[in-house]
Order: C-alpha cells, then sequence, then structure tokens
C-alpha cells in the first residue's frame, strides 16, 4: 500500500471512527502530506508501507529539524509530532508492524497561550452596538444586517458559544422569552450540552427572529445576504469593522467573545468545573487557562496601585 492510499484511510477513520472535527482532520492532512513528502525527498521515491514500518526516530527528528529551520514554532512541531504518532500507530494495529520510529521521542513543549479576553464594558458594547454601522462593501439591508449581528454577538458573549456552533443553529433551536432554560449546543466531536440563555440574549434573538425572512423550523438562524447559513468569515468582517469605528483592541474578535464569557464568570467566582461544562471543554487543563488570565489581571492592578510597584 502506497503512503497516500494509507493516510487516505487514516483520515477517514479519524473522522468516522474518531468523530474529529474537520478541522482536525485537515491539519492532520496537512501534517502528514509534509510528512510523506519529507520521506520522499530524502529516499528518492514516495513512501510505501514498508518504508513506513522502517522508519526511526532519527527520521522523525529530521523531520521536525526541518520544520523548525521552516519556521515552524514549538506548537506546530508538536501538533505535527501528535499527527505523526496517531497516523503510525494506525498503521501498526492495521497492518501490523511496530512503531520503533516514536521510541524515546519527546515533542517541544509549547505552553498554551493565555486567553486574551475582552473587560466587561468592551464585551457589553460589541454586544449592544455592532448593529449600530452598517457596513457599506455588504450587500445586505441595514436593519435586517444590524438585528442579526447584534443577535449573534449577544448570543456568543451570553453563552460563550464558539462561532461554529452558533452558526449552526436553526430556527427551531432560538431560545426565545418564555422558552425553555438552556440552550443545546453542538460543539467539537458532535458532542452536546446545555448552556443556561440570559434575558438579554433572548430578547436580541426574539428582536433578530421578528426579521428573519424564512422561519421555517429547519432554516438557519442566522443567514448571509443570499439567504444561506452565515458564513463564519462574514461574522468576523462584522466584527473587524465595529472594532476598528469603535477604538476596540485588535483581539476583539468572535472568539475573544468566548473567552470573555470564561473570564468575566471566573472573575465573579464562578466554579472552574462548572466553566467547563458551559464551554464544553473535554478537559479540565483547558479551562485552567483561565485561571492564569485572572492572576494577570491581579498582577496588572497591583502594578498600576501599588506603591513600591514601580
Amino acid at each position: 500500500m502506497e503512503g497516500e492510499v494509507a493516510l487516505a484511510d487514516y483520515l477517514a477513520h479519524l473522522a468516522q471512527q474518531r468523530r474529529a472535527s474537520p478541522n482536525t482532520v485537515e491539519a492532520y492532512r496537512g501534517d502528514l502530506s509534509l510528512f510523506l513528502g519529507f520521506v520522499a525527498r530524502h529516499t528518492g521515491e514516495a513512501p510505501d508501507l514498508a518504508a513506513l514500518s522502517a522508519l526511526r526516530p532519527a527520521d522523525i527528528r529530521g523531520f521536525l529539524a526541518e520544520r523548525a529551520a521552516a519556521g515552524d514554532g514549538n506548537a506546530t512541531r508538536a501538533r505535527r509530532l501528535a499527527s505523526l504518532r496517531g497516523f503510525l500507530r494506525h498503521l501498526a494495529r492495521r497492518h501490523g508492524g511496530g512503531t520503533e520510529a516514536l521510541a524515546g521521542l519527546r515533542g517541544p513543549r509549547a505552553r498554551a497561550p493565555v486567553p486574551r479576553a475582552l473587560s466587561p464594558d468592551e464585551a457589553r458594547e460589541v454586544a449592544r452596538d455592532i448593529g449600530a454601522v452598517h457596513d457599506p462593501a455588504r450587500a445586505e439591508q441595514p436593519a435586517m444586517q444590524a438585528a442579526r449581528d447584534v443577535a449573534l454577538f449577544t448570543l456568543l458573549y451570553g453563552c460563550g458559544l464558539r462561532i461554529g456552533e452558533a452558526l449552526a443553529l436553526d430556527v427551531k433551536d432560538a431560545p426565545l422569552p418564555g422558552g425553555t432554560a438552556a440552550l443545546r449546543v453542538t460543539g467539537k466531536g458532535g458532542k452536546t450540552r446545555l448552556v443556561p440563555v440570559l434575558p438579554a440574549v433572548r430578547q436580541a434573538i426574539a428582536a433578530w427572529l421578528a426579521q428573519h425572512p424564512d422561519r421555517r423550523p429547519d432554516a438557519p438562524l442566522f443567514l448571509g445576504a443570499r439567504g444561506g447559513r452565515l458564513d463564519p468569515a462574514i461574522a468576523q468582517r462584522s466584527l473587524r469593522h465595529w472594532r476598528r469605528l469603535a477604538g476596540l483592541p485588535e483581539h476583539a474578535t468572535p472568539h475573544a467573545l468566548r473567552h470573555s464569557f470564561a473570564t468575566h464568570l471566573l472573575g465573579g467566582g464562578a466554579d472552574l468545573r462548572a466553566i467547563q461544562e458551559l464551554l464544553g471543554h473535554a478537559s479540565l487543563s483547558t479551562t485552567q487557562r483561565y485561571t492564569r488570565v485572572d492572576a494577570a489581571a491581579l498582577l496588572e492592578t497591583w502594578r498600576k496601585a501599588h506603591p513600591r510597584a514601580g
């Protein structure tokens, strides 16, 4: 079996059996295609199963060193090594052979970056005022665009959703005044969770639905100019346009509203396990990044206020 065929089989396994997200599958595809290309350049031919089974730790170290020279940071190389581990172990299980190439290999340690949250006032300003200015570059009715954008960004901040989770909602999922207490969200890996919905979120969604041109239950909740599901890039451009007009920081992005949701809950005394459930994190260690944000805020307050801090 050729390496490219083995790669296609592994990616199908990731998507269908492991239920990896499309973004994860594409990232692994890129990592492993680069590795197969590296092996082909150094052996003079496209690798097959025999060649992949005969790999040594030095081959993988050479690949990672080449990628470091090309500009890959620690986090990227750590992900590429994780891709290789999964691929080679899959080949060993499916076709036999060992995993000697992985012996003793340790990836570069990449500390997860501290999430960059907005202040409570900045986050509220985005959710409240983003519809105030129409983007002339977009062929949409100003009133509809305004109502939709306010509803979307109020939902992102009020419920801590990923942009993809919000845009996957249909009309039947809309949290409306007097409706169910929580919103059911489908996150990474097809996992569902329940998120409480604030009255302000329900009101913003209701105002948008009053102008929604297609209120069939299975219609997308958030529509683009052409009537299809809103593209994440359009939502990101809306916020980019608004933050420049409002003088907000460059890290004011849709995902920063999710970070802000978690950071402000933690600062208000919320339990870390509860925040983990609300965000849909598989591991508590992912949620613990927000304790570093809170500690950083405390340190900045100390620097500004303590007479000996200078």
